[in-house]
């Protein structure tokens, strides 16, 4: 009997009270269980502490979630961000180390949202910080007032590039999605492909050519309802594919695939 594949999923750090936390949506957690057939493992962003070796020699996959947090400006050499903007220090560090590594030690990697904004950092690309200050871009941002179900509704039109992943699982040439953020990629990182489109151009999804496993961005937010939406559950059917693979691969030489 096969065991489930092991994916670590990225946590935010908050602090509640007087305390600190390490904290994790539910819909990633869920779907990686219910769409990806994989065990979610929740990875505390405790940058220096985690060897990204020491994980990897553990784990089948990797999901970097989304977050209300923005990735500091200084990363990318961005200008400072305006009064107010919630950052998240110890996620940056800990995940734009991990993404080389994982890419790297041929992990599966499926990066959503802020996840999507890390990867594209972390490879050398840069972002806009408040792309609805953009003059050729529309507002991305979520309805605020709305219930949550209303700002994660499928309402984006997604422009998928012929000849990528997303084409090649099957995504029609153009289909809705929830795309909500703040941020959004500027200069595409070196060895990135684009996947697709929003409707002004923004990249809403990228991959990595030549990666050694799975290996894919997107913006918006397959893990919301997934098993409702067949575009969202086919991308993390291939996303639990490939750590299947890996978990495979794994058990039978006892070492990293």
């Amino acid at each position: 009997m096969h065991r489930l594949p092991l994916v670590a999923v990225s946590a935010c750090t908050r602090q509640l009270g007087a305390h600190p936390f390490h904290m994790v949506g539910d819909k990633y957690v869920r779907a990686v269980f219910d769409a990806a057939g994989a065990l979610p493992m929740v990875l505390p962003a405790l940058p220096g502490l985690v060897e990204p070796s020491d994980l990897f020699a553990h784990v089948d996959g990797l999901l970097l979630t989304g977050s209300p947090s923005n990735i500091e400006p200084w990363h990318y050499q961005g200008a400072p961000s305006p009064a107010g903007t919630l950052h998240d220090p110890a996620r940056d560090a800990c995940n734009l180390a991990l993404i080389p590594a994982a890419l790297s030690a041929g992990v599966p990697l499926l990066a959503i949202c802020r996840g999507f904004q890390e990867l594209n950092v972390a490879l050398g690309g840069t972002l806009h910080a408040c792309v609805h200050e953009v003059a050729r871009y529309q507002d991305h941002r979520e309805p605020a007032e709305q219930p949550v179900a209303v700002q994660y509704a499928a309402r984006q039109p997604l422009l998928v590039e012929p000849g990528g992943v997303l084409a090649r699982l099957g995504l029609p040439r153009r289909c809705q999605v929830n795309s909500i953020h703040g941020q959004g990629i500027d200069r595409l990182a070196s060895g990135l492909r684009v996947e697709a489109l929003a409707e002004d151009g923004l990249i809403e999804a990228v991959s990595l050519p030549g990666a050694r496993a799975f290996a894919l961005g997107v913006q918006f937010h397959p893990e919301w309802r997934v098993l409702e939406h067949p575009h969202y559950l086919t991308i993390f059917q291939a996303f639990g594919a490939a750590c299947r693979q890996r978990a495979e691969r794994r058990s039978t030489t006892g070492a990293p695939a």
